[in-house]
């Protein structure tokens, strides 16, 4: 029987889809007829790279000068240069759409903070508060390529902070106040920034965190830091640590009058951000990423793969340490309203984002799975509680979705009257392109436990161990076979060599995205975890999310870490659960766990071992870190355990004893 669509797009909504205007302009200006559909689109944008990009940089109307020259290709993949000849200014982009009080468009950022804090920025204020920042950036001194750090929660001054740092030329960097002094030096040493600016405190499950102790020890640490400014984030900072050599947010803005910022225009190539990568393995990486490149990637994912324009309000749950945040301040170019969070979603309760879509009329909210199988762990049913008809389009990413999180959507979190009109988007790509590979479209079906599509642009395949393509089913390597725009414009302080080996080692003249993956059917991508993470007992490669997905069916199990554990020439599957408190792992349940993984995978992905675990080692954008738990139980030390949001939690595994 064939599977059945959870969603399909609506008459009208299929009709009206931003998608074809550019698929109009693609026919008209190149004298193509390229038939009404999706997958004609794609396969025109990945033949024709060049032509293509161009074509979104006019119809999103990018402020600046595309160039006459489209695509220079070098003699790698990762020399390639996306019109070569552009001029543009990221934070004229950013603002463009925003000169005015608009009806229609609302504030361009509203934020609502744990604590009940509320603010909202209309155009006007904001291009204000950027003219004034701008104006105090130079002030201090920087120019085009200095480094501008903040460590900051997900509130509206560190969006303006970043827009004016990118209106001057600088680079912009951030971290989330949750990280501790190791974390943020090992990040910031690196890319020796001039200003600094950090928040006082933030709110998260029901707690004040007072971290000026901590942003002491930082600011005393990072010589190359001409400007140390402090947000109050709402506090009042009379009682606590005071700080010396700081400047507060006021006194550093006030001297500067608002108004218009002033846009010099540089070129596509010209350092934007520079985000990190996880650091479980090591150092984190500093991915120096091109203001032209991730703009344009921004804008096609907002406009063509999830149909927002004007007049729209996204709410991603993001800090400022995950790529989302730079992927969601991005809308602004598109006209998209920002509606911002800071806090725990689960406090008061799990109904406080829907609470948010309700009250700021949210058309597009995001979350992780982990949000969604917590709500669906939880028995919550915001279809029954929330009115959400302002809700579009529900974005999911940060792990894989597992198919039976998808059906709970559609089941209790989409109003049961308008199931057409909500899509559930899941999406994967990440912080190294900054963006999406394989994600959503508007105009076809959503199926359970899929994505529906490789990006436009995107020329995503599957591959087996020789590089050759795989079909539908069948597991191997996510690779991107054309460049792209967002590649990295480089590693910071690295000569090349730690880029190539990166992404280009294993297949040359391909992408190497490090994920295990399999096409579909239907036309979509399936994600089983991390390549790293795969295991490989008696040669059959098995992604880790297979076996998660299982674990998800069966009440008692919170969630799980699979690892495979090597001695000698003995290889076994090794599944750490954690567990609803209460539970106890007796040989009943485990009898349950593997019977199931048995019967809906197969005998290879049973583990030889399970284990009870009080807790599973997270990442600080809540990603299950398998690797720490593999490097503890074969004895290693973890290479960096600050890049670990519970680190304390590896002790357990440091006793487990296998041999």
């Amino acid at each position: 029987m064939a599977e059945q669509p959870l969603w399909v797009p609506a008459p009208d909504r299929l009709k009206t889809a931003r998608l074809w205007s550019l698929l109009e302009l693609v026919n008209q200006r190149y004298d193509v007829e390229l038939p009404r559909t999706y997958g004609a689109l794609h396969r025109w944008s990945v033949q024709y790279p060049g032509e293509f990009w161009a074509a979104v940089w006019d119809l999103c109307e990018i402020p600046g000068e595309r160039g006459d020259r489209l695509l220079h290709s070098g003699r790698r993949f990762q020399d390639t240069r996306f019109l070569p000849d552009a001029r543009l200014n990221v934070a004229e982009a950013l603002l463009a759409h925003w000169p005015t009080t608009d009806a229609l468009a609302g504030p361009a950022i509203s934020f609502t903070g744990e604590d009940g804090e509320q603010a909202h920025l209309s155009g006007p204020q904001l291009r204000g508060l950027v003219a004034q920042l701008q104006a105090a950036l130079l002030a201090d001194g920087v120019r085009p390529g200095d480094r501008v750090a903040a460590v900051v929660s997900n509130r509206p001054e560190a969006y303006a902070v970043m827009i004016a740092a990118a209106s001057i030329g600088a680079v912009f960097t951030s971290v989330s106040p949750d990280f501790g002094v190791d974390g943020i030096l090992e990040r910031f040493a690196q890319v020796e920034p001039v200003v600094l600016v950090a928040v006082a405190r933030y709110f998260y499950g029901g707690r004040e965190f007072d971290v000026r102790s901590r942003l002491a020890a930082v600011g005393e640490a990072l010589p190359s830091v001409r400007r140390r400014v402090l947000v109050p984030a709402g506090a009042d900072l009379s009682g606590g640590p005071q700080l010396t050599g700081w400047t507060g947010w006021a006194d550093w803005v006030a001297p500067h009058r608002d108004g218009e910022p002033v846009f010099e225009r540089f070129g596509f190539d010209q350092p934007w951000y520079v985000l990190y990568s996880s650091g479980t393995t090591g150092r984190p990486k500093c991915i120096v990423h091109r203001a032209g490149g991730v703009l344009l990637k921004h804008v096609a994912e907002h406009s063509f793969q999830h149909d927002l324009g004007r007049g729209d309000r996204l709410c991603f749950f993001t800090t400022a340490g995950w790529m989302m945040w730079d992927w969601q301040a991005s809308a602004l170019a598109s006209g998209i309203g920002l509606v911002l969070y800071d806090g725990s979603p689960f406090q008061p309760s799990g109904e406080r984002l829907f609470d948010l879509v309700d009250a700021e009329a949210v058309t597009a909210l995001g979350v992780s799975p982990r949000f969604l199988e917590s709500c669906q762990q939880a028995g919550l049913r915001p279809r029954d509680t929330h009115d959400l008809g302002s809700l579009r389009t529900l974005l999911v990413t940060g792990s894989p979705l597992s198919a039976d999180t998808a059906r709970y959507v559609y089941r209790a979190v989409v109003p049961e009257a308008r199931p057409e009109a909500a899509q559930l988007a899941a999406i994967s790509g990440g912080t190294d392109l900054c963006g999406v590979i394989v994600g959503a479209e508007p105009t076809s079906p959503v199926y359970a436990g899929q994505m529906q599509c490789a990006d436009l642009g995107i020329d995503a395949d599957v591959v087996n161990d020789d590089g050759e393509s795989l079909p539908a089913g069948e597991q191997g390597e996510l690779v991107v076979r054309e460049p792209f725009p967002s590649m990295p414009l480089r590693f910071y302080g690295d000569d090349g060599s730690l880029y190539h080996s990166t992404y280009f080692e294993r297949f040359p003249g391909m992408w190497q995205h490090g994920d295990f993956a399999e096409r579909t059917a239907e036309g979509g991508f399936v994600i089983s975890g991390r390549s790293d993470a795969t295991l490989n007992p008696g040669g059959v490669r098995i992604g880790t999310a297979e076996i998660y997905r299982q674990l998800f069916e069966i009440d008692e199990v919170v969630e799980g870490a699979a690892i495979e554990y090597r001695s000698g020439s003995d290889s076994r599957v090794v599944l750490f659960v954690q567990l609803r408190p209460g539970t106890t792992l007796d040989d009943e349940l485990a009898g349950r766990i593997r019977q199931r993984i048995r019967t809906n995978l197969s005998p290879r992905h049973v583990p030889s071992v399970l284990i009870q675990a009080p807790d599973l080692p997270r990442t600080r954008s809540g990603k299950l870190s398998e690797l720490a738990v593999r490097d503890v139980v074969h004895g290693r030390r973890v290479a960096n355990t600050a890049a670990l949001v519970n680190p304390e939690c590896l002790e357990f595994f440091a006793g487990v004893k296998l041999q």
